[in-house]
């Protein structure tokens, strides 16, 4: 079966024991590492590790001895309670495996988590669990959360009176921050308003919000809005230095400028765009006034080489993948310098 959307979320946050498997995938490992640990954590409770009710296997270990798979599916652990089976980095290569797993799985057996990356329509290993009567498949894409997530985030922390300010603010925040970073921001707000019965107000997200907005991936994704390509060298030098990986930098600078596109779009103008959609604290500004520098033919222009960009990263191009993209990208803060 596949899920998305909000019941997704909600599947997620409370995983049926009774079902055999569950598969997360998506190109954010980040994202998918962050759902992994609510859904297990649902399904063995908080000392389910602890209680060695969690068996982790790596991909590599599955290849060379299929049968791990069932084997710890089947076995009994030494503390009574549900038990589940991880298996983390999964590729189309152990579909078969997987699959077949999820055949011969009995009730009382443990339940098989999958989590992979970013996998194609037709992945064997996607087909498999949204077809099994017994599994569920659900790919997470570059989205930020919903309102349904942070609200049950807010709910798991505590915070149960918000003032409309601060929560206009945390939505700003989720777009801005990886989910396990905004996940552990909520979880810090939680603990500094334990005990306190006031509501959480905009000044108190601020003050312990993190500095999202001065990531290099966003000094980077600013200095092409502001076509500076003469700034581009060093921080493309910088982030590859860093390890950032050619299509998550991507990823990033594809998020910004579909935030720009929206922010330019709205009626109401940049500066109303700018506070209803990416922008979080000080770069909102910024932002209102990059938008208002390109027109939306050219940021529609800029979306579709970003895309195009994209898909040339992810194809079997030999090409050097961090020439491509630092060409793309100079083409791109190059391409509305005449409107400056």
């Amino acid at each position: 079966m596949k899920l998305s959307g909000a019941d997704a979320s909600r599947y997620l946050a409370k995983p049926d024991p009774a079902r055999a498997g569950l598969l997360i995938f998506g190109a954010d490992a980040m994202r998918v590492a962050d759902r992994r640990i609510q859904a297990v954590a649902a399904l063995i409770g908080p000392q389910g590790e602890a209680e060695m009710r969690l068996t982790r296997l790596a991909a590599a270990d599955v290849r060379k001895d299929p049968s791990r798979v069932r084997d710890s599916l089947s076995e009994v652990g030494f503390f009574p309670g549900p038990r589940v089976v991880l298996v983390e980095d999964a590729t189309d290569a152990l579909g078969e495996v997987l699959i077949e797993a999820l055949g011969l799985w009995r009730p009382g057996d443990a339940v098989l988590v999958v989590t992979a990356g970013g996998l194609a329509a037709k992945s064997a290993l996607k087909a498999g669990f949204e077809k099994a009567p017994n599994a569920v498949a659900i790919g997470l894409y570059d989205d930020p959360p919903s309102r349904d997530e942070i609200d049950a985030m807010l709910q798991a922390a505590g915070l149960t009176r918000i003032d409309g300010a601060a929560m206009g603010e945390l939505m700003l925040l989720s777009r801005e921050l990886e989910p396990g970073d905004f996940r552990q921001t909520v979880e810090k707000l939680g603990l500094y308003k334990l005990g306190d019965a006031t509501p959480l107000t905009a000044e108190e997200v601020h003050a312990l919000a993190p500095n999202a907005g001065e990531t290099d991936e966003m000094d980077l994704a600013a200095a092409i809005a502001e076509s500076q390509p003469a700034r581009l060298g060093p921080l493309f030098r910088r982030l590859q230095a860093q390890g950032v990986q050619p299509v998550g930098l991507l990823i990033q600078v594809q998020r910004y400028f579909r935030a720009l596109h929206a922010i330019a779009s709205d009626p109401a103008g940049p500066g109303i765009g700018a506070r209803k959609t990416f922008g979080f604290g000080n770069r909102r500004d910024a932002m209102a006034a990059q938008a208002g520098r390109w027109s939306l033919k050219s940021l529609e222009s800029a979306l579709t080489l970003l895309v195009e960009t994209d898909l040339t990263l992810r194809s079997t191009s030999r090409a050097p993948a961090f020439a491509l993209l630092e060409r793309a990208l100079l083409r791109l803060a190059m391409q509305n310098r005449d409107r400056r």
